[in-house]
């Protein structure tokens, strides 16, 4: 079985949905968390996921403001946030965290929302789902400032694409890894090779759905199923059979998300 650790099934439309988790179903792909970008929408998220047992599939979620958003939505309350994690479907926070390359909201607005996000899983007691676009120091830097002021959080750095840098200092203090459909892309060779040394206990697979289809979808719109070509890959380079990534990372899912049981 494999977990498709995000992917935002907000996206599609309700007629779609049954249709994309069938086919996720088919493909081996047991559960999914759909992942929230914006706390004003939480509910839906929840909603999204209570919903997922009447269509025959197990569904977490995660509720918090991507940092795309971080200037729309209202400064998260830790407290609050933490609430809302109480719902047993809610097994983490994010996405959160920063994105200089399309610097859609201020960066220091993006820093506050993060830290109160990372404050907000601590106190709730589970990991950030966090997104991070060519600012890797900024994100490391926060990470350490948090951990350093005694909060105590795991995270997971979703659909990485970053430098071999920050993997190795994530991983050096208890983060996870989770590679998508962009390490199927051909001139991802650096990527694979990251990949490849991530230590086996810390690395996730994810669609990042409808986002960054897989070789051979690429270019087309993603879905969960299609996880199992980017497990495929990620296989190859760890130079473990299918099986066993899928035996793995299923595994490293249930020690970094502990709700999702």
């Amino acid at each position: 079985m494999l977990i498709d650790s995000h992917c935002h099934l907000d996206y599609y439309s309700e007629d779609e949905r049954p249709l994309v988790l069938a086919r996720a179903r088919d493909a081996g792909v047991g559960e999914m968390v759909t992942i929230g970008t914006r706390l004003s929408r939480a509910g839906e998220q929840i909603a999204m996921a209570e919903a997922g047992a009447a269509a025959g599939a197990k569904i977490w979620c995660t509720v918090g403001t991507h940092p795309h958003h971080a200037a729309e939505e209202e400064m998260p309350q830790e407290q609050v946030v933490a609430a809302l994690a109480a719902h047993p479907k809610v097994i983490a926070i994010g996405e959160a965290g920063l994105d200089y390359f399309y610097d859609r909201s201020p960066r220091d607005v993006q820093a506050e929302v993060f830290r109160r996000q990372i404050r907000a899983a601590a106190l709730a007691g589970v990991p950030v789902c966090i997104h991070t676009r060519d600012a890797d120091a900024d994100t490391f830097a926060i990470l350490k400032e948090q951990r350093d002021a005694g909060q105590r959080f795991d995270f997971l750095l979703h659909c990485f694409s970053s430098g071999r840098a920050l993997a190795e200092q994530a991983v050096a203090i208890g983060g996870f890894v989770s590679f998508s459909g962009i390490l199927t892309f051909p001139k991802s060779g650096a990527l694979r090779a990251i990949a490849a040394d991530v230590p086996s206990d810390r690395v996730l697979v994810e669609t990042d759905s409808p986002f960054l289809a897989p070789v051979p979808f690429r270019g087309k719109r993603n879905e969960p199923a299609h996880v199992a070509h980017t497990a495929r890959v990620l296989a190859d380079v760890r130079g473990v059979s299918e099986a066993a990534l899928a035996e793995l990372t299923t595994a490293n899912f249930r020690r970094l998300f502990p709700k999702a049981a």
